[in-house]
């Protein structure tokens, strides 16, 4: 059954967005690589509904991917794994044989009133093209957070991963929309760059150092090449 996260600010969690800043900057050029799973298919994902805090388990198929990234990351050497408190990221990490910490600060962008709804229907609803990137969100039974919100959470896992990246590889296990805005920080790019990026269920990505510079090495690889852009 699919549950709503009842607080946005902890994110039910227990966990408040003002954790402390590291006593040290984070390192110059690490030489780990920095591995993003999303998590496998969900029902609200396959049919394109946003999805944020309402806690969705995985599909059958979900399952499947989730195994087939634990098979793609099976030779990294990860010094620090991190997943997303919902299950769908939990089970991913499990079936894909990864031991992961909860970081609660992984949950995905909280969609308030638009949680649940497809783009065509909210589309449909406000007359125009509307994006959650570009026209942002509006309070529901949660608060929503706007982009910039999301990219403050996704600068606060970095300064946890780069440190952790001196020592060896982290993989990541959360959501779509969060790990592209995450991938935007890391790029040093606007927060609405991740509009450009589309990631799917189950796929693997991976961001390193490249010539001191933050780079994509592989992007939204998984099990099959996706034919049309992810909806969720």
């Amino acid at each position: 059954m699919a549950r709503p996260c009842a607080s946005h600010r902890d994110y039910g969690w227990g966990v408040l967005t003002n954790d402390p800043l590291p006593e040290h900057p984070a390192p110059d050029n690490p030489s780990g690589k920095l591995v993003l799973l999303r998590h496998g298919e969900t029902e609200w994902s396959k049919e394109g509904r946003h999805t944020g805090l309402t806690d969705v388990p995985l599909t059958a198929r979900g399952e499947e991917l989730a195994r087939g990234a634990g098979r793609l990351v099976a030779g990294y050497d990860f010094s620090l794994v991190l997943s997303s408190p919902l299950q769908r990221a939990q089970r991913t990490a499990e079936l894909a044989g990864l031991h992961a910490d909860v970081d609660s600060l992984l949950v995905e962008w909280d969609y308030g009133g638009y949680e649940g709804r497809t783009s065509r229907d909210i589309r449909s609803e406000l007359g125009y093209n509307w994006s959650a990137f570009t026209h942002g969100v509006i309070r529901g039974r949660t608060p929503g957070e706007t982009v910039e919100e999301v990219a403050a959470r996704a600068s606060r896992v970095l300064t946890r991963v780069l440190p952790a990246m001196a020592e060896g590889d982290v993989a990541l296990i959360a959501h779509g929309h969060f790990l592209r805005i995450l991938t935007a920080v890391f790029l040093r790019m606007a927060p609405r760059f991740a509009a450009q990026i589309t990631l799917d269920a189950g796929s693997v990505s991976v961001l390193s150092f490249y010539r001191e510079q933050p780079a994509i090495l592989s992007w939204n690889y998984g099990l099959e090449l996706p034919m049309v852009p992810s909806e969720s």
